[in-house]
């Protein structure tokens, strides 16, 4: 199959960002179990979550991101999320039938990760946190413009590190890409749970049994208004070569890309 080897990196990348993603709250989860001891009821437990946790997963879900997109991007442009293959769509850096086997391996990606989840943590553990899949703890409105918001700038960066053929050093669009995520994930996961991707909200919240109207407006439409709006600037004003003779600079000239 021609596209086999794109549809490959971008199944492993999505299955790790989801499966390592995830599995830090669970395991997160079970740690605290742990130190509650005979208290630990899933109430206890989301109760006990603090600071430490939030950091703990913003990491795991960063660092899992910055290694996959270096490890494959140069394969398959390493989306690993609809919401940014949709804003690649937008921008023409994508052909719709590849476009769409991309979103359509990226949620099978998402669901497998789930389902590998299922296998290794107990029933109990994963219920206590519904499965890693993110949720909101603010009314649909609001986390519908969070996620929106944080996915803005997730896409920006995308495609300032790895569309753009003039943006910013391709060698380490994985590190920023990356760091977007950490960043993202301290000031939202408390909000809405920070996913900025629809199949990382999907794979865990279908076997959590969490799929709903509220779930598909806030981690689906969000991430891709915001990702849509993130292409589109960036394709049309931020990208423009027209502009480079008058761009500023600095003291020292950078050649990017």
């Amino acid at each position: 199959m021609k596209n086999a080897r794109y549809l490959v990196a971008e199944f492993l990348g999505t299955f790790a960002l989801t499966f390592f993603g995830a599995a830090s709250i669970v395991s997160a989860a079970a740690l605290r179990a742990g130190e509650l001891g005979s208290s630990a009821t899933a109430a206890n437990i989301n109760r006990s979550f603090g600071p430490i946790d939030l950091i703990f997963v913003a990491l795991a879900h960063g660092v899992v991101l910055a290694v996959m997109v270096t490890a494959l991007g140069r394969i398959s442009g390493a989306h690993f999320n609809p919401a940014i293959t949709v804003a690649a769509f937008i921008g023409r850096h994508i052909e719709a039938p590849l476009a769409a086997m991309y979103i359509a391996t990226q949620f099978v990606g998402a669901v497998v990760a789930a389902l590998v989840l299922k296998f290794i943590y107990p029933g109990d553990l994963l219920g206590a946190v519904k499965w890693g899949a993110p949720t909101s703890a603010v009314d649909t409105g609001k986390a519908m413009v969070i996620e929106a918001l944080l996915t803005f700038f997730l896409v920006l960066v995308v495609y300032a590190t790895a569309i753009d053929p003039k943006g910013a050093f391709k060698q380490i669009a994985g590190l920023a890409i990356g760091f977007v995520l950490i960043f993202d994930i301290l000031v939202g996961g408390p909000l809405t749970g920070a996913a900025m991707n629809p199949a990382r909200a999907f794979g865990p919240a279908l076997l959590a049994g969490i799929v709903d109207v509220n779930h598909f407006f806030i981690y689906w439409v969000g991430p891709l208004v915001g990702g849509v709006v993130a292409g589109v600037l960036y394709q049309n004003l931020l990208m423009r070569d027209d502009l480079g003779d008058d761009a500023p600079s600095g003291g020292d000239e950078v050649e990017a890309g």
